[in-house]
């Protein structure tokens, strides 16, 4: 009995250590929270945001808001409910790679004003996920948790796989989190299993479950490698961009099934 008090009380402290890491969202302070392995519960984390919003989605709808307006409602959320943090990633990230001298890509991504390729960057990921939204038609509040989920999934790709290009940054925590490969996987099956709810709603949805399974894993898994082909690595900015870019495009293949 004691070791399953235990076990739940470390499982709730992930949590809130989790959200108070990666979002906006106020919550009470708490003593002896430890973020160094954080990372390993960054799909879980994509999972409630993306609860979030489908729950603020479904809300909308329900009381009569048009899908253009809910849909750019829900994205400005999103933004909010994460605090901009991997916006700014994408931002960073599209000013370092716009520089043509590779040596100093990261010293431009480390400056925190934004220039003209971040701003672009960031309207063009605003677009994406505003227009992929007003597309999909069906499980919006599915889609929004899976892409969440695999956003962060991706972050995990890019930590585990490739090197960390800023020893002293502070992204490089994370890399403490995984001991190994098979850390990766626990993410994978649960973002899966959410995916697979749509056959439970609707028995005639396995094409889009395993689209999105099969599609939200791929890419993150390409996009992690394209930062990593770019920039010879990741830093905490290009954490963020992963996040973002997989989010985006996840949303925009969901598109053609739902």
């Amino acid at each position: 009995m004691q070791d399953q008090v235990q076990w739940w009380k470390s499982l709730v402290f992930q949590a809130i250590t989790g959200i108070i890491f990666y979002t906006s969202i106020p919550l009470p302070y708490v003593s002896g929270l430890e973020f160094s392995r954080v990372a390993k519960i960054a799909p879980v984390i994509g999972l409630i945001i993306g609860g979030i919003l489908g729950i603020l989605d479904i809300g909308m709808n329900h009381v009569g808001v048009p899908v253009f307006t809910r849909s750019a409602l829900v994205i400005a959320a999103w933004i909010a409910v994460t605090g901009g943090l991997h916006l700014d990633g994408v931002m960073d990230t599209a000013d370092g790679l716009a520089v043509g001298d590779p040596q100093k890509r990261l010293e431009v991504m480390a400056d925190s004003a934004t220039g003209a390729f971040g701003a672009m960057a960031a309207i063009v990921i605003i677009l994406i996920k505003t227009s992929a939204l007003i597309d999909i038609q069906k499980f919006r509040w599915l889609c929004l948790m899976v892409a969440c989920g695999w956003g962060r999934w991706g972050q995990q790709i890019a930590i585990v796989f490739y090197p960390y290009l800023k020893p002293t940054g502070k992204g490089a925590i994370h890399k403490e989190a995984f001991g190994s490969y098979w850390d990766l996987i626990p993410g994978c099956v649960l973002i899966s299993m959410t995916g697979f709810l749509s056959i439970v709603l609707e028995q005639e949805s396995l094409v889009l479950a395993l689209v999105m399974t099969v599609a939200g894993s791929a890419i993150a898994t390409f996009v992690s490698a394209w930062f990593d082909r770019k920039l010879g690595g990741h830093t905490g900015d290009t954490y963020g961009a992963v996040v973002e870019w997989t989010e985006a495009l996840t949303l925009s293949v969901l598109t053609i099934f739902t």
